[in-house]
């Protein structure tokens, strides 16, 4: 049978049945695929296991949405905590100070001599100390102390021969620290011994 035949013979089949084999394979595929999307269709998944599978989607999808919304109110919930503890911490602190500045207040109020008032600002003075020290917070030792560059601030150098170098000769500004927290640097002067270097 020749080539032309054989090609003669196969379009006729085609247009006998009316149909190419490629629409036809198409619309295979699309009818399996319906078919397995429909319950009750000719798939592996039967109806009762479908409708199982549609509600346990829905009860993990119903979850999820609930997480979603107690993980908002916990992040809500958190953030109002963290504000409440910050006022509270604030308002401690605060009370403490309330009564040196009523002090503060009366010495403006005195009519007072110089002296009176420098013995008054002295007690106000030790009386602010005392709610630091309530609160933790503690100066940074300077006077007589080797040089920290964690906890010192250099302004400048003192020459002296008689005093080791290095030593904080002069505290022109108090440092403070919360604990092993360094608040501020202690602002100093340090001395500046020539002779030990060159030793």
């Amino acid at each position: 049978m020749s080539r032309r035949t054989v090609e003669d013979n196969r379009m006729t089949e085609e247009q006998i049945t009316g149909v190419d084999s490629t629409s036809a394979t198409a619309s295979g595929v699309e009818d399996v695929q319906a078919e397995s999307n429909v319950p009750g269709g000719t798939s592996n998944v039967s109806p009762e296991e479908y409708d199982r599978l549609k509600s346990e989607r829905d009860a993990l999808v119903d979850r999820l949405a609930r997480l979603q919304a107690e993980f908002d109110n916990a992040r809500k919930r958190e953030a109002r905590e963290r504000n409440e503890f910050r006022d509270y911490a604030v308002s401690g602190a605060v009370e403490q100070f309330l009564p040196v500045l009523d002090n503060f207040h009366l010495a403006l109020k005195s009519n007072g001599s110089a002296e009176q008032l420098r013995t008054g600002v002295e007690l106000i003075v030790k009386q602010m100390e005392e709610a630091l020290k309530s609160l933790n917070v503690q100066p940074v030792e300077t006077v007589g102390a080797t040089f920290d560059p964690r906890v010192h601030e250099a302004l400048d150098t003192v020459d002296r021969s008689d005093l080791p170098d290095h030593q904080v000769f002069e505290e022109v500004r108090r440092g403070y620290r919360i604990k092993e927290r360094l608040l501020r640097p202690a602002l100093v002067r340090i001395v500046n011994n020539s002779q030990q270097k060159e030793a």
